[in-house]
């Protein structure tokens, strides 16, 4: 019996060893045969699907599967591709809005750099909406060469809006009162519970807000259209267009279908090009700015900012910005010998004040070591996703990125009358004389709403300070452009908020100027890449580091995490209007408005 239970566990050792070996062998035989980019090529690209900022290195699709296409692998595909023979022309099929006005402004800008090395970039799309708006899809469009739209297709370019719900009435009918504070009147975070209609100067930041993107929607689109911004403005006022009426107003070149626009894309190249997706023809043959010896650093700091590590949830596919994280990346790079700049691409709408002065620090820091810092702005870096930029040596933003919102509030939803309603009464008790200062269940003391007052006091000094410090800028000065306010990142340029308009290009050239640096760099991604057995440890719930250093990685959520969370919280009912979840004390986090265009 002996023998033969020695003799099986031979035979599974013999077969687990044969199956790595066939495993191995045929990961070596695909590694080997891996294609390569054809000599003639036409990259193609299809954006049926907002672009992402950044996914994170240590998110388990990065280690076991496709990624999905962000922002950056466009521009890059397009600055490769622009100095690269093979490549003959670009075709993309537009299927709506690849994201925001400073997404698509990031785009176009990679598209004109595309077109300027001779090379012919065409856009086509079905339909520019249908029954929709679809002035971001036609937005980007107008910066290639040529527009096309199916015969049957429209052109639905109305402009831009931002619906706000307020939700005071609401409250009040079910019970919950908004025990709300803020600094200053523009900060607008808190007016969909504490207002029924915008504030006075709620409205004004608003209506500046879509006044600046839409004249630089105008601007653009008579520029790629070859018109006057008045004619732009009149066929945009009289859209939306059937395909005839848009070709009438030179707002397309022509009416084709998707066969008829790649046929008249080969032959313009020669007949020979075959096609290749722009996100194949990056992996095949690799990003740009990757030859140098010198090293830029590049951080990215997207999300919601938390204490803590940084999270990415594979359920919802959100992540946050942890400041410890961020802080440690920060912390990598400064200690690289070979990394002589820093790239910091901020998008976010804010969150933690700690967190994001932990990030504000190390950024301080860098620059304190001798390394340049420089900002590039996504689609917001608004509240603490200004405070974290405003150290930097430089910011970049798009014309249309969400800026600024210097200011802060806090507070508590009182909910005792909601859950009179439901028969179900708190009565909070604590050991100590402000052990309940923050519960639900219970009005501000005098005396706490005057603590509460005094915190949002220090809070909007020492953010108004710092940014006047970051930016050299009189405190004066910058009180004034401060106020909880938003700005375009065209409106923050021109008061001092914001260096310079661009995007990752324009950050690097300024990287390189700070830091002395000729010729071609080397971009590199802090943290590093984890591999697939790391991904999966942490995912499991095992760190990795052996310092907090290490711990520069995003920590992945295990899919029954949330569940467990949830059931906690239902647990313990102390959740802000009956809703799952911790209240977060984000004083530093301003409102995303979600336009439709």
């Amino acid at each position: 019996m002996k023998r033969i239970l020695i003799g099986l566990l031979a035979l599974v050792g013999a077969l687990t060893i044969l199956f790595t070996g066939l495993l191995l062998g045929l990961l070596f035989l695909g590694a080997s045969n891996k294609p390569g980019v054809p000599g003639q090529v036409v990259l193609e690209l299809e954006l049926d699907e907002r672009l992402v900022e950044h996914v994170p290195e240590d998110s388990l699709a990065s280690a076991f599967g496709p990624e999905r296409l962000t922002v950056r692998d466009v521009v890059d595909a397009l600055e490769r591709a622009g100095g690269d023979e093979r490549v003959k022309g670009l075709v993309v099929k537009v299927n709506g809005t690849p994201g925001s006005t400073a997404v698509v402004q990031e785009l176009r800008d990679a598209v004109k750099a595309f077109r300027a090395t001779g090379k012919k970039a065409v856009a086509y799309a079905d339909t520019f909406g249908e029954g929709d708006n679809s002035t971001g899809g036609y937005y980007l469009a107008t910066a290639f060469d040529e527009v096309y739209v199916q015969p049957s297709g429209e052109l639905s370019v109305t402009g831009i809006a931002i619906e706000t719900p307020f939700a005071r009435d609401a409250l009040a009918k079910l019970g919950v009162k908004p025990r709300m504070s803020k600094r200053q009147e523009y900060k607008a975070a808190v007016n969909t519970y504490t207002e029924q209609t915008y504030t006075a100067p709620h409205r004004e930041e608003t209506e500046r807000f879509l006044t600046s993107l839409f004249g630089q929607m105008v601007k653009g689109i008579a520029e790629g259209r070859g018109l006057s911004e008045e004619q732009a403005r009149a066929a945009m006022d009289s859209a939306p267009l059937l395909a005839k009426g848009a070709l009438e107003a030179k707002l397309v070149d022509g009416l084709l279908y998707r066969d008829e626009v790649y046929a008249k894309v080969k032959e313009e190249t020669g007949g020979k090009a075959e096609l290749l997706y722009l996100e194949k023809y990056l992996e095949r043959a690799g990003r740009p700015n990757r030859t140098g010896v010198q090293t830029v650093a590049l951080i990215y700091g997207s999300g919601e900012i938390a204490r803590g590590e940084s999270r990415s949830s594979p359920m919802s596919g959100e992540a946050t910005m942890g400041g410890d994280t961020v802080a440690a990346a920060f912390r990598k790079a400064v200690e690289d010998k070979n990394v002589k700049a820093i790239v910091f691409r901020v998008d976010s709408p804010g969150g933690s004040y700690v967190a994001s002065d932990t990030v504000r620090r190390e950024v301080q820091r860098a620059r304190e070591k001798g390394k340049p810092v420089i900002v590039t702005m996504g689609s917001y870096a608004a509240s603490g996703g200004y405070f974290v930029a405003m150290d930097a040596d430089k910011i970049v933003a798009q014309p249309g990125t969400l800026t600024g919102s210097i200011g802060v509030y806090n507070g508590k939803m009182v909910t005792a009358d909601f859950w009179e309603k439901l028969g179900v009464n708190w009565e909070p008790l604590g050991a100590g004389k402000n052990a309940t200062m923050y519960s639900t269940d219970a009005e501000f003391t005098p005396e706490q709403h005057a603590k509460n007052e005094t915190y949002l006091d220090q809070v909007y000094a020492d953010f108004t300070s710092k940014a006047a410090a970051g930016r050299k800028m009189p405190l004066e000065k910058m009180q004034e452009v401060a106020k909880g306010r938003v700005w375009t990142g065209e409106d923050a340029k021109e008061r001092g908020l914001v260096d310079e308009l661009g995007g990752f290009p324009v950050a690097l050239k300024l990287a390189k100027e700070a830091a002395k640096l000729e010729g071609p760099v080397r971009v590199e991604l802090f943290p590093r890449k984890k591999g697939a057995a790391e991904v999966l440890s942490e995912f499991l719930g095992q760190k990795q580091g052996d310092n907090s250093d290490d711990e520069a990685g995003v920590r992945m959520e295990a899919p029954w995490q949330p569940l467990q969370e949830q059931t906690r919280a239902l647990y313990r009912l102390g959740v802000q209007l009956g809703m799952v979840g911790e209240p977060r004390r984000q004083v530093l986090s301003a409102p995303v408005p979600e336009p439709t265009w």
